[in-house]
């Protein structure tokens, strides 16, 4: 039985003065995807009085311009009559006629609300917030943003729940959600558990704007334990190797493999699998030299690697068809794990933030997820390096370190799927280069000081000629 909620009369005065005020704004936060241009304009295209009177919140759609490029984003905004809520700086909106709103997602009181209506299954305007099958929630809670997440924004509940904002809509029900349905549906044990969904409307299509799920407070991030176990590493002076150290990340790592080869097998099981024949194959070579291209022109220190790249892109072309394809993470990395006591966790099936829609929803090797995850750990090991002049010694030490948990990450893998990774060595050598061409872009755009670590990944890749 759902509530409907009437809503309360439209602050179109009001959105009018947020989306003068927005161009400026919208690049200082860090969950906006566009810092690399200006932005033109902010178009209004939907909004809802969420709660109306002091406090307020409003729910708000703009179309962001930056050139040839439109995408929709959300924003949640909170206006108050006394003195502002303890939010970021950044948070703060200021609007033509002198006042002031904000950007509501550290307003506690707030965000409590979104839960609460959650839990009566209301509509307000074009939003219907809606539990999954079976699910009670508990109401009252206040919502508190977490602080590690980029390209979203996510509230924890208490110790109960988490509630993840898209921040970049697109049409038609999110692909995090779709792939947690499914893989709840499988029993897999390797999710956290999808609790409900907030849905409004875009371009008159449904689109989710805000999934719930079970919060794990317990669980450790993968990034923290591997670059903790690199610290340990690196500070060791005895010369030890890392399996000889009390911090040895490889048996996390093989664990891991083990995981992330059976939310494949689940997500094949539910959603199921295609064939892909020659033409794909060379479908999927052309659009890496294109993303090479791209990238290469943005970034004069990628010319060296070229001709090495677009050989190792070639030869996907002549990997020998039919070649497996199916749902897959999409942008699997270490930050997109969770270890809890009873073992590993993936989270946000979104896919790559900068990839269209299409990209995300198209079905993948699951390769391409083994790739994101070895890239992922020459990350932790070479992130102590940035920024300094390391000697020999410190290269050869995260060397190590990465190579041994690349090989018991695989290692993990072959052992549930039946097949180790490094058989498929060209196209596995292919998905790595290419995600690592990916990252010297991003780099290059948001972080110069790290675009040397997929530049360093490239050469090693290149000169072994194989994973």
């Amino acid at each position: 039985m759902s509530a409907t909620t009437t809503p309360a009369p439209d602050h179109d005065a009001l959105v009018t003065q947020l989306a003068a005020a927005l161009p400026e704004w919208l690049p200082t936060q860090r969950w906006f995807g566009g810092k690399d241009r200006v932005v033109d304009a902010a178009r209004p295209v939907a909004w809802t009085t969420v709660l109306d009177g002091d406090p307020m919140l409003l729910h708000l759609v703009v179309e962001v311009t930056q050139g040839d490029r439109v995408d929709p984003y959300q924003l949640i905004v909170g206006s108050r009559q006394a003195e502002l809520p303890d939010v970021a700086a950044s948070a703060s909106i200021a609007l033509a006629d002198g006042s002031t709103c904000y950007e509501a997602s550290g307003d506690a009181e707030l965000t409590g609300a979104l839960l609460d209506l959650l839990a009566e299954h209301a509509t307000i305007g074009g939003l219907r917030f809606e539990t999954e099958p079976g699910v009670e929630l508990a109401t009252g809670l206040r919502g508190h943003p977490i602080t590690s997440e980029q390209s979203n924004t996510s509230l924890v509940y208490g110790s109960q729940y988490i509630l993840k904002l898209f921040r970049r809509l697109s049409p038609g029900v999110n692909k995090d959600l779709v792939l947690h349905r499914a893989l709840r549906e499988a029993g897999s044990p390797h999710i956290a558990e999808p609790l409900g969904s907030i849905t409004g409307v875009l371009d008159g299509q449904d689109v989710t704007v805000g999934m719930l799920q079970r919060f794990l407070p317990d669980a450790a991030d993968g990034w923290v334990m591997a670059t903790t176990s690199v610290r340990d590493v690196m500070s060791d002076t005895t010369g030890a190797l890392p399996e000889e150290l009390g911090g040895d990340f490889a048996g996390e790592a093989e664990r891991l493999g083990r995981a992330v080869a059976a939310v494949h097998a689940d997500l094949a099981a539910a959603l199921g699998t295609e064939q892909v024949g020659s033409d794909g194959l060379a479908d999927a070579a052309a659009q890496m030299r294109a993303r090479l291209d791209r990238a290469a022109a943005d970034v004069p220190e990628l010319a060296v690697h070229v001709p090495a790249l677009r050989e190792a892109f070639d030869a996907v072309a002549a990997v020998p068809p039919p070649l497996t394809v199916q749902a897959v993470h999409g942008d699997l990395h270490l930050g997109q794990v969770l270890r809890t006591v009873t073992g590993w966790l993936l989270l946000d099936f979104e896919g790559e933030p900068a990839a269209s829609v299409t990209e995300r929803a198209a079905l993948r090797s699951p390769l391409r997820d083994v790739a994101g995850m070895l890239r992922s750990f020459d990350y932790a090991a070479q992130q102590l390096l940035v920024g300094s002049d390391p000697d020999e010694a410190s290269i050869l030490r995260t060397t190590q370190w990465a190579h041994r948990n690349r090989a018991a990450f695989c290692e993990g893998y072959a052992a549930v799927a039946g097949r180790d990774p490094r058989e498929d060595a060209v196209l596995l050598r292919a998905l790595e280069l290419d995600k690592a061409v990916y990252e010297v872009g991003y780099e290059h755009a948001n972080r110069p000081d790290w675009t040397l670590v997929p530049l360093s990944s490239i050469a090693r890749i290149v000169e072994e000629g194989a994973p």
